[in-house]
């Protein structure tokens, strides 16, 4: 049993880990709780998220080439902003900056996990016919998702990988079909696309924060460094491939959407049954096409927490290693599988699934996923020149990106989200000295 992971993932394994983590709840869910926000100004929203994603993807990128280990942000604010890097009280602020990252990546990705499997649970009871379970029978099945999922990442990240190219698959096929029957249909002035909510640019704003959330899964392909071969080479081509696919699919999706029953209904559609894409395909009156997105939705979503499981794992490994979580957690199998990092997490997003609401989990997870890319971007400004492949400038375009956008969320949102944090520290300086009395005790002993 090795103490380091090893390196399995080539370019298009963590490509194939960036999509699954992406084409999921962002493109069969999201979509709609934006448009409930910015109505039909969500396409808008999309491609602006976009370009905020790509600074924060090509940011992670030059990091994680840098930094191949597990653990991402977590490890890179550790590291630029640690005692080596700079003056005395620093070591403090690399840690705080470091916990803050760790933590809030952990609580944002552990509640798009909630979103993805309360998302998937709802497709397949559409799809067989028991869409009037209500909230008990989504949570009840979302429950039992989790549980498969957490078993699977445990039988290895080979097998999942295969699990997830062809899971993949299904997902782009499906979007593929959805997009080409969506394009020639609805059209006129209940559904055109608006360049400004009828709110103002407060939300749109609120939108884009809310789809940038669901850009992010090509974090994990960072978050899994250590697990990558030819880390300078392969991690940058991956996630740049990554948004890109990802980018054109969302817009595509969303300009059908929106086109074909308005952002009013596609909104109502997402809260009510937690299934527009499905609903919106049967629409159509294609024979068959609201099947094969129903399977395409429940497919992509369970990429999705299967590529967050993976992730967040990997994170909570990080942190169990650095002493701000048991230790125990920091243990890998023969096989150099954390397996214990991974039941560990299916635990915490089978109690979040118990919330029950989509865009609860989902626009919590927006002001902590902001917050945690800020402090990538900082990491970033840091990286000496020769480890640098791309401008700083990219670096302060996503950082003051998104910092501005984690306030356009809710109040009440962004206030929680600061306590949560707060809480999280907390617990750092709480655990840090029962470790250390613990470590004093046995040595008086000794």
């Amino acid at each position: 049993m090795g103490d380091s992971l090893t390196r399995r993932l080539r370019t298009p394994g963590a490509v194939i880990t960036g999509l699954g983590s992406i084409l999921g709840t962002g493109v069969f869910v999201s979509i709609g709780i934006g448009a409930g926000i910015a109505g039909s100004a969500v396409v808008l929203a999309i491609a602006l998220a976009a370009c905020v994603a790509v600074f924060n993807g090509l940011s992670s990128a030059q990091l994680a080439a840098a930094h191949p280990v597990a653990g991402g942000t977590y490890v890179y604010a550790h590291r630029f902003f640690g005692p080596q890097s700079g003056p005395m009280g620093s070591h403090a602020i690399g840690n705080t900056l470091g916990f803050t990252a760790g933590w809030t990546f952990l609580i944002a990705k552990s509640l798009s996990a909630a979103t993805a499997a309360l998302g998937c649970a709802g497709y397949i009871l559409h799809a067989t016919g028991f869409g009037g379970a209500g909230r008990d029978g989504i949570v009840g099945l979302a429950l039992i998702v989790v549980v498969a999922l957490t078993g699977l990442v445990l039988s290895g990240l080979r097998r999942t990988t295969l699990i997830n190219g062809s899971i993949l698959f299904v997902t782009l096929v499906s979007l593929g079909v959805f997009v080409a029957f969506g394009l020639p249909r609805g059209s006129g002035e209940k559904t055109s696309i608006d360049l400004m909510p009828a709110d103002g640019p407060t939300a749109l704003l609120h939108a884009t924060a809310l789809m940038f959330v669901a850009y992010t899964g090509y974090g994990r392909i960072a978050t899994m460094g250590e697990e990558v071969i030819e880390p300078r080479r392969t991690i940058p081509r991956a996630i740049i491939a990554t948004l890109a696919v990802s980018a054109l699919l969302y817009i595509t999706v969303a300009f059908v959407s929106v086109r074909a029953v308005g952002a009013e209904q596609l909104a109502l559609m997402t809260s009510r049954d937690a299934a527009p894409l499905e609903l919106v395909a049967r629409m159509f009156e294609v024979p068959g096409l609201g099947l094969l997105l129903a399977i395409g939705a429940v497919s992509a979503m369970l990429g999705v927490l299967l590529n967050l499981l993976l992730g967040l794992s990997r994170v909570l490994l990080a942190t169990a290693r650095e002493g701000d979580s048991p230790r125990a957690l920091a243990r890998l199998t023969a096989g150099n599988e954390p397996a214990l990092a991974v039941a560990f997490m299916g635990l915490v997003i089978g109690g979040l699934v118990l919330l029950g609401d989509v865009r609860t989990t989902w626009t919590f997870s927006a002001f902590t996923v902001l917050v945690y890319y800020a402090i990538t971007n900082a990491a970033a400004l840091r990286l000496p020149r020769e480890q640098r492949l791309y401008p700083r400038w990219l670096a302060w375009a996503g950082l003051v990106s998104c910092l501005g956008l984690a306030f356009f969320v809710p109040v009440r949102v962004w206030a929680i989200g600061l306590g949560i944090i707060g809480v999280g520290l907390v617990w750092r300086s709480a655990y840090r000295s029962l470790v250390g009395v613990w470590k004093r005790r046995k040595c008086d002993v000794s």
